[in-house]
Protein backbone atom coordinates (compact mmCIF):
# COMPACT_ATOMS: atom_id res chain seq x y z
CA UNK A 1 0.00 0.00 0.00
CA UNK A 2 1.43 3.46 -1.07
CA UNK A 3 -1.29 5.28 -0.52
CA UNK A 4 -3.19 6.50 2.61
CA UNK A 5 -5.58 8.84 0.98
CA UNK A 6 -8.63 10.42 1.92
CA UNK A 7 -11.94 7.91 0.96
CA UNK A 8 -14.39 9.31 -0.75
CA UNK A 9 -16.47 11.48 1.80
CA UNK A 10 -20.35 12.50 1.74
CA UNK A 11 -20.27 16.14 2.94
CA UNK A 12 -24.46 17.32 3.04
CA UNK A 13 -25.12 16.29 6.41
CA UNK A 14 -27.68 17.95 7.82
CA UNK A 15 -28.17 18.97 11.64
CA UNK A 16 -30.40 20.42 13.78
CA UNK A 17 -29.00 23.92 15.39
CA UNK A 18 -31.31 24.12 18.10
CA UNK A 19 -29.49 22.14 20.26
CA UNK A 20 -28.30 23.24 24.01
CA UNK A 21 -25.57 26.05 23.18
CA UNK A 22 -22.24 25.35 24.94
CA UNK A 23 -21.48 28.74 25.95
CA UNK A 24 -18.31 28.86 27.55
CA UNK A 25 -16.39 26.43 25.65
CA UNK A 26 -12.77 24.97 26.37
CA UNK A 27 -10.75 23.54 23.63
CA UNK A 28 -7.98 21.16 24.54
CA UNK A 29 -4.81 21.19 22.10
CA UNK A 30 -3.10 18.18 23.16
CA UNK A 31 0.69 19.66 22.63
CA UNK A 32 2.53 22.76 22.81
CA UNK A 33 1.67 25.78 21.42
CA UNK A 34 2.58 26.29 17.63
CA UNK A 35 1.93 23.01 16.56
CA UNK A 36 -1.19 21.26 14.18
CA UNK A 37 -3.32 20.85 17.26
CA UNK A 38 -2.51 24.47 18.64
CA UNK A 39 -3.74 25.59 15.31
CA UNK A 40 -6.92 23.55 15.21
CA UNK A 41 -7.90 24.58 18.59
CA UNK A 42 -6.92 28.42 17.93
CA UNK A 43 -8.39 28.66 14.40
CA UNK A 44 -11.69 26.86 15.11
CA UNK A 45 -12.30 28.68 18.69
CA UNK A 46 -11.46 31.67 17.25
CA UNK A 47 -14.29 31.41 14.58
CA UNK A 48 -16.98 30.05 16.62
CA UNK A 49 -16.45 32.95 18.43
CA UNK A 50 -16.82 35.50 15.52
CA UNK A 51 -19.33 34.33 13.79
CA UNK A 52 -21.55 33.71 16.48
CA UNK A 53 -21.67 29.91 17.19
CA UNK A 54 -20.02 30.33 21.30
CA UNK A 55 -21.45 33.59 23.65
CA UNK A 56 -17.94 33.85 24.87
CA UNK A 57 -14.46 33.02 23.29
CA UNK A 58 -13.34 29.75 23.75
CA UNK A 59 -10.55 28.88 26.10
CA UNK A 60 -7.48 27.32 24.63
CA UNK A 61 -5.52 25.00 26.89
CA UNK A 62 -2.44 23.18 25.99
CA UNK A 63 -1.69 19.99 27.67
CA UNK A 64 1.61 18.37 25.93
CA UNK A 65 2.61 14.69 27.05
CA UNK A 66 2.73 11.16 25.30
CA UNK A 67 1.81 11.83 21.78
CA UNK A 68 -1.57 13.38 22.60
CA UNK A 69 -1.99 10.49 24.88
CA UNK A 70 -2.20 12.73 28.05
CA UNK A 71 -5.18 14.89 26.86
CA UNK A 72 -6.97 11.69 26.25
CA UNK A 73 -6.43 10.12 29.61
CA UNK A 74 -7.59 13.64 31.27
CA UNK A 75 -10.83 14.02 29.28
CA UNK A 76 -11.43 10.27 29.70
CA UNK A 77 -11.11 10.09 32.95
CA UNK A 78 -11.82 13.14 34.78
CA UNK A 79 -13.88 14.89 32.34
CA UNK A 80 -16.04 12.49 30.25
CA UNK A 81 -19.28 14.45 30.27
CA UNK A 82 -18.10 17.63 30.16
CA UNK A 83 -20.44 19.76 27.36
CA UNK A 84 -18.35 22.47 26.97
CA UNK A 85 -15.12 21.21 25.83
CA UNK A 86 -14.06 20.19 22.56
CA UNK A 87 -10.51 18.52 21.58
CA UNK A 88 -8.36 19.17 18.89
CA UNK A 89 -7.90 15.98 16.83
CA UNK A 90 -5.90 14.77 13.55
CA UNK A 91 -4.79 11.70 11.57
CA UNK A 92 -2.22 11.39 14.12
CA UNK A 93 -4.46 10.76 16.97
CA UNK A 94 -6.66 8.19 14.59
CA UNK A 95 -2.96 6.58 14.31
CA UNK A 96 -2.41 6.46 17.94
CA UNK A 97 -5.35 4.54 18.52
CA UNK A 98 -4.83 2.01 15.91
CA UNK A 99 -1.19 1.18 17.60
CA UNK A 100 -2.13 1.01 21.11
CA UNK A 101 -0.33 3.96 21.30
CA UNK A 102 -2.44 5.48 24.45
CA UNK A 103 -1.73 2.45 27.22
CA UNK A 104 -4.87 0.47 26.11
CA UNK A 105 -7.39 3.32 25.46
CA UNK A 106 -9.39 2.66 22.24
CA UNK A 107 -11.42 4.88 19.95
CA UNK A 108 -14.91 4.59 21.43
CA UNK A 109 -13.90 6.00 24.78
CA UNK A 110 -14.68 9.65 23.16
CA UNK A 111 -16.71 10.88 20.14
CA UNK A 112 -15.58 11.95 17.09
CA UNK A 113 -17.67 14.96 16.66
CA UNK A 114 -16.21 16.17 12.96
CA UNK A 115 -13.04 17.56 10.55
CA UNK A 116 -12.98 20.62 8.62
CA UNK A 117 -9.78 20.36 6.70
CA UNK A 118 -6.85 18.03 5.34
CA UNK A 119 -3.68 19.17 6.42
CA UNK A 120 -0.89 17.62 3.99
CA UNK A 121 2.06 16.33 4.63
CA UNK A 122 5.37 17.79 4.69
CA UNK A 123 8.90 16.92 4.69
CA UNK A 124 10.93 19.62 5.89
CA UNK A 125 14.56 20.81 5.99
CA UNK A 126 16.76 23.58 7.81
CA UNK A 127 17.38 26.33 5.14
CA UNK A 128 21.08 25.75 5.12
CA UNK A 129 20.12 21.95 4.49
CA UNK A 130 22.65 20.51 1.71
CA UNK A 131 19.69 18.70 0.70
CA UNK A 132 17.83 20.49 -2.48
CA UNK A 133 15.43 17.78 -2.85
CA UNK A 134 13.75 14.55 -1.86
CA UNK A 135 15.59 12.56 -4.04
CA UNK A 136 18.93 14.26 -2.43
CA UNK A 137 17.60 13.49 0.96
CA UNK A 138 16.56 9.61 0.29
CA UNK A 139 19.42 8.88 -1.96
CA UNK A 140 21.63 9.83 1.55
CA UNK A 141 19.47 7.58 3.73
CA UNK A 142 20.13 4.95 1.65
CA UNK A 143 23.80 5.06 1.48
CA UNK A 144 24.16 5.61 5.11
CA UNK A 145 20.78 5.59 7.36
CA UNK A 146 22.19 6.74 10.33
CA UNK A 147 23.55 10.31 8.40
CA UNK A 148 19.61 11.61 8.52
CA UNK A 149 17.57 12.07 11.27
CA UNK A 150 14.08 13.26 11.52
CA UNK A 151 11.90 15.09 14.21
CA UNK A 152 8.06 14.60 13.62
CA UNK A 153 4.87 15.93 16.51
CA UNK A 154 4.13 12.07 16.57
CA UNK A 155 5.57 9.25 18.52
CA UNK A 156 7.68 6.99 16.75
CA UNK A 157 5.71 4.77 14.76
CA UNK A 158 2.91 7.73 14.57
CA UNK A 159 1.66 9.32 11.39
CA UNK A 160 4.62 11.71 11.43
CA UNK A 161 7.16 8.58 11.33
CA UNK A 162 4.62 6.87 8.52
CA UNK A 163 5.17 9.85 6.27
CA UNK A 164 8.88 8.90 5.60
CA UNK A 165 8.52 5.23 5.77
CA UNK A 166 6.22 5.03 3.50
CA UNK A 167 8.25 7.23 0.80
CA UNK A 168 11.27 5.52 1.90
CA UNK A 169 9.72 1.88 1.30
CA UNK A 170 8.27 3.21 -2.54
CA UNK A 171 11.93 4.32 -2.93
CA UNK A 172 13.16 0.57 -2.40
CA UNK A 173 14.70 1.29 0.75
CA UNK A 174 13.19 -1.89 3.65
CA UNK A 175 15.63 -1.77 6.32
CA UNK A 176 13.15 0.66 8.05
CA UNK A 177 13.95 -0.05 11.84
CA UNK A 178 17.27 1.63 10.82
CA UNK A 179 15.55 4.92 9.75
CA UNK A 180 16.32 7.90 12.69
CA UNK A 181 13.23 9.25 14.37
CA UNK A 182 12.71 11.28 17.54
CA UNK A 183 8.86 12.06 18.27
CA UNK A 184 8.34 15.39 20.11
CA UNK A 185 5.66 17.38 21.79
CA UNK A 186 4.08 19.02 18.29
CA UNK A 187 5.38 20.42 15.24
CA UNK A 188 6.87 23.32 16.78
CA UNK A 189 8.80 21.53 18.34
CA UNK A 190 9.97 19.28 15.58
CA UNK A 191 10.58 22.65 13.27
CA UNK A 192 12.65 23.75 16.34
CA UNK A 193 14.86 20.70 16.25
CA UNK A 194 15.73 21.06 12.97
CA UNK A 195 16.68 24.31 12.70
CA UNK A 196 18.75 23.60 15.57
CA UNK A 197 20.75 21.04 13.57
CA UNK A 198 19.63 18.66 16.15
CA UNK A 199 18.07 16.65 12.94
CA UNK A 200 18.09 16.71 9.46
CA UNK A 201 14.50 16.47 8.67
CA UNK A 202 11.21 17.61 9.91
CA UNK A 203 8.15 15.48 8.89
CA UNK A 204 4.86 17.42 9.95
CA UNK A 205 1.83 19.06 8.47
CA UNK A 206 1.93 22.02 5.90
CA UNK A 207 -0.01 24.15 8.51
CA UNK A 208 2.74 23.56 11.25
CA UNK A 209 5.65 25.31 9.06
CA UNK A 210 3.92 27.60 6.90
CA UNK A 211 5.48 30.53 9.01
CA UNK A 212 8.81 29.07 9.62
CA UNK A 213 8.79 28.72 5.62
CA UNK A 214 7.91 32.32 5.09
CA UNK A 215 10.69 33.53 7.92
CA UNK A 216 13.20 31.55 5.18
CA UNK A 217 14.13 29.20 8.64
CA UNK A 218 13.34 25.83 6.63
CA UNK A 219 12.53 24.89 3.17
CA UNK A 220 9.88 22.18 2.00
CA UNK A 221 11.61 19.34 0.23
CA UNK A 222 8.37 18.15 -0.81
CA UNK A 223 4.08 18.04 0.43
CA UNK A 224 2.84 14.70 -0.07
CA UNK A 225 -0.12 15.90 -1.75
CA UNK A 226 -1.33 14.53 -5.57
CA UNK A 227 -0.99 17.81 -6.67
CA UNK A 228 0.54 20.87 -5.64
CA UNK A 229 -1.22 22.92 -2.95
CA UNK A 230 -3.37 26.28 -3.76
CA UNK A 231 -0.95 29.08 -2.62
CA UNK A 232 2.15 27.27 -2.36
CA UNK A 233 2.58 26.42 -6.16
CA UNK A 234 6.27 26.66 -5.53
CA UNK A 235 6.84 23.46 -3.44
CA UNK A 236 7.00 20.32 -5.19
CA UNK A 237 4.96 17.29 -4.92
CA UNK A 238 6.61 13.74 -3.79
CA UNK A 239 4.64 12.63 -6.49
CA UNK A 240 6.39 14.55 -8.90
CA UNK A 241 10.11 13.91 -7.73
CA UNK A 242 9.13 10.14 -8.44
CA UNK A 243 8.25 9.27 -5.17
CA UNK A 244 4.20 7.72 -5.18
CA UNK A 245 3.10 8.56 -2.09
CA UNK A 246 -0.09 10.86 -1.15
CA UNK A 247 -0.77 11.88 2.81
CA UNK A 248 -2.77 13.62 4.24
CA UNK A 249 -3.72 14.80 8.05
CA UNK A 250 -7.53 15.60 8.58
CA UNK A 251 -7.78 18.25 11.14
CA UNK A 252 -11.21 17.99 13.49
CA UNK A 253 -12.46 17.26 17.27
CA UNK A 254 -13.55 14.92 19.98
CA UNK A 255 -15.78 15.46 22.32
CA UNK A 256 -16.13 13.80 26.41
CA UNK A 257 -18.11 10.04 25.33
CA UNK A 258 -20.75 11.05 27.85
CA UNK A 259 -22.10 13.84 26.65
CA UNK A 260 -25.75 13.26 25.22
CA UNK A 261 -26.66 13.16 22.05
CA UNK A 262 -28.22 16.49 21.66
CA UNK A 263 -25.25 18.28 22.83
CA UNK A 264 -22.79 16.29 20.56
CA UNK A 265 -25.65 17.28 17.62
CA UNK A 266 -24.97 20.39 18.54
CA UNK A 267 -20.73 20.46 18.69
CA UNK A 268 -21.35 18.99 15.03
CA UNK A 269 -23.77 21.64 13.48
CA UNK A 270 -21.45 24.44 15.00
CA UNK A 271 -18.23 22.89 13.59
CA UNK A 272 -20.43 22.98 9.98
CA UNK A 273 -20.85 26.27 10.66
CA UNK A 274 -17.59 27.11 11.02
CA UNK A 275 -16.55 24.77 8.12
CA UNK A 276 -19.04 26.77 6.01
CA UNK A 277 -17.87 30.43 6.84
CA UNK A 278 -15.86 32.63 4.95
CA UNK A 279 -13.39 33.65 7.72
CA UNK A 280 -12.27 29.25 7.71
CA UNK A 281 -11.94 29.24 3.84
CA UNK A 282 -9.47 31.98 4.10
CA UNK A 283 -7.65 30.23 7.28
CA UNK A 284 -7.00 27.16 5.09
CA UNK A 285 -6.16 29.32 1.97
CA UNK A 286 -3.87 30.50 4.01
CA UNK A 287 -2.22 27.48 6.29
CA UNK A 288 -2.03 25.45 3.10
CA UNK A 289 -5.33 23.45 4.43
CA UNK A 290 -7.20 21.10 1.72
CA UNK A 291 -10.95 21.34 2.17
CA UNK A 292 -12.28 18.17 3.85
CA UNK A 293 -15.79 18.91 5.77
CA UNK A 294 -17.66 15.92 7.33
CA UNK A 295 -19.01 15.87 10.94
CA UNK A 296 -21.50 14.02 13.53
CA UNK A 297 -21.87 10.33 13.41
CA UNK A 298 -21.39 9.98 9.93
CA UNK A 299 -17.86 11.40 10.93
CA UNK A 300 -17.42 8.92 13.92
CA UNK A 301 -18.17 5.80 11.64
CA UNK A 302 -15.46 7.33 9.19
CA UNK A 303 -12.84 7.28 11.98
CA UNK A 304 -13.61 3.66 12.76
CA UNK A 305 -12.53 2.84 9.15
CA UNK A 306 -9.34 5.15 9.05
CA UNK A 307 -8.06 3.35 12.04
CA UNK A 308 -8.46 0.32 10.56
CA UNK A 309 -6.53 1.18 7.59
CA UNK A 310 -4.18 2.70 9.63
CA UNK A 311 -3.23 -0.87 11.33
CA UNK A 312 -3.32 -2.12 8.43
CA UNK A 313 -0.74 0.02 6.85
CA UNK A 314 0.69 -0.30 10.00
CA UNK A 315 1.50 -3.75 9.50
CA UNK A 316 2.45 -3.82 5.73
CA UNK A 317 5.33 -1.56 6.92
CA UNK A 318 6.35 -3.73 9.65
CA UNK A 319 5.41 -0.76 12.55
CA UNK A 320 2.95 -3.04 14.95
CA UNK A 321 2.40 -6.99 14.18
Amino acid sequence: MKHFTLKALATGVLLSLGATSASAAECIAPANPGGGWDFTCRQIGKILYDIGQVDNPVQITNMAGGGGGLAYSHVVNERNDDPELIVAASQATATRLAQNAFGGATADQVRFVGAIGADPGVIVVANDSPFQSLRDMVEAIKADPSSVAFAGGSAAGGFDHLKVLMVLQDAGFTDITAVRYIGVDGGADAITQTIGGFTQGMTGDMSEVVGFVQNGDVRVLAVLTQDRVPGFEDIPTAVEQGFDVVAVNWRGLYVPKDISDEVFQDWAAKLQAVADSAEWAEAMEANGLAPFTLVGDEFQSWVDDVIADTAELSREIGVIQ
